[in-house]
């Protein structure tokens, strides 16, 4: 069985009919979490996954687990992602690691391939937290990051909240039916790589070694309104000057660290944002991620020695919420990589930036996650897009990794 493949004829018709559930018709999709696109989809997963002989439960947060039985009494090995998306996201963040792991049960099912495991493709509900805060919902709550009561009340625009919205569903289930360590094994998740590195080294395969760490803070400084044609510019205590001083301050020196730390200030806040106003509140946001803990340390010590004051004005920051990095199963990785080289494909070991429900589930399972190269590095936009020959060469590693899991 070393050499048995997926069908990259199944695997893109999975791809071109999971496409039509949130078509923006442009190339895209919107699927938001408990949508009309988001039962779509679920539908299609539970009538293909039926089809094959998988039993199905839901559990309470309206996760999704397809089980094909082994032929022991083993834990279940579990495979999957997440089928909701961003506003005008692609066709593969999240849902490939749910097409990819039903294609493998496919071909297990097809080929008839003995497992002894009992091997589960999994939906997780809530990741992207794009309808309803905050992202990687179910999972969270799962391993109890996150307090169910308030995520249940957590709400989208329109004021409906998330324990509406899931009661609605016809996807609320027990809670016993929970991913737990007693009964489960392993946890693999196969994504696109949400970047440019694999394409850019013309490199086949990610093999994921764990989730990088990150810290996210909030800068404000405070300044005094004005009227923009009167008060003389010696005089101004301008909050939006004091910002960019501020910017160009954690720029400059975030540059001497590592060069695999990447940092983003993706939100800023001008108040009261009137053309004839001199902005007296402004607030921005710096997002730093790294693997090495110690550089992530060096990035807070930068941040406590931001001056005081800029432009006149004062200087105040705080955390929003960080995260240490996490490492994936060290023996899963090794599997995947000797995978990747069983069938001839090019591969390199990396960190991902992003975080994926395997890092929550890491905390209580085995995981490991396989990455796909992403055209143009694009994602989380319409144009975001994975060749189907990548996507086929990712599923089977999935496969071979799963099997090798199973002889453990």
């Amino acid at each position: 069985m070393e050499n048995v493949s997926c069908d990259i004829k199944r695997m893109e018709d999975k791809i071109v009919t999971f496409s039509k559930f949130g078509d923006t018709g442009k190339g895209g999709i919107t699927r938001l979490a408990l949508s009309e696109a988001d039962f779509q989809a679920r539908e299609e997963f539970c009538k293909r996954m039926k089809a094959l002989g998988a039993e199905i439960v839901t559990d309470d947060m309206g996760n999704i687990y397809a089980t094909f039985k082994g032929s022991e009494d083993l834990p279940h090995i579990a495979m999957g992602s997440h089928c909701d998306s961003v506003v005008q996201g692609g066709n593969y963040d999240g849902i490939l690691g749910v097409l990819t792991g039903m294609e493998v049960a496919e071909t297990i099912v097809k080929e008839n391939i003995p497992h002894r495991h009992p091997i589960t493709v999994m939906i997780w509900t809530n990741e992207e937290g794009a309808r309803f805060d905050p992202a990687m919902m179910s999972s969270g709550v799962i391993t109890g990051k996150f307090d169910k009561a308030k995520m249940l009340a957590s709400k989208d625009m329109e004021g409906v909240t998330f324990g509406e919205a899931l009661d609605a569903s016809g996807y609320k289930g027990d809670e016993k039916n929970r991913m737990n360590p007693k009964d489960y094994k392993a946890f693999l998740e196969l994504h696109i790589e949400q970047g440019p590195v694999l394409e850019a080294e013309k490199v086949d395969i990610g093999v994921v070694e764990g989730v990088v760490g990150m810290v996210n803070y909030e800068f404000e400084f405070i300044g005094q309104a004005g009227h923009a044609g009167t008060v003389p510019q010696k005089m101004r205590q301008d909050a939006l000057l004091a910002a960019s001083e501020a910017i160009q301050y954690l720029h400059r020196e975030l540059d001497k660290l590592d060069e695999k730390l990447v940092y983003t200030t993706g939100r800023i806040i001008c108040s009261p944002n009137v053309h004839t106003i001199i902005p007296d509140d402004v607030k921005f946001t710096l997002d730093a991620r790294h693997q090495d803990p110690e550089v992530i340390k060096q990035v807070v010590e930068i941040i406590k020695n931001i001056p005081s004051e800029l432009a006149k004005c004062k200087v105040s920051y705080k955390e929003l919420w960080s995260r240490k990095t996490v490492s994936f199963n060290k023996e899963f990785v090794d599997f995947v990589e000797k995978n990747a080289e069983t069938y001839g494909y090019s591969n390199m070991r990396m960190y991902s930036g992003p975080g994926h429900d395997a890092q929550f589930v890491a905390d209580m399972l085995p995981v490991t996650m396989i990455f796909v190269p992403s055209i143009g590095g694009h994602s989380h936009c319409e144009i975001e897009k994975t060749p189907v020959e990548n996507c086929l060469k990712g599923a089977n590693v999935l496969l071979q990794t799963v099997l090798d899991i199973d002889k453990k």
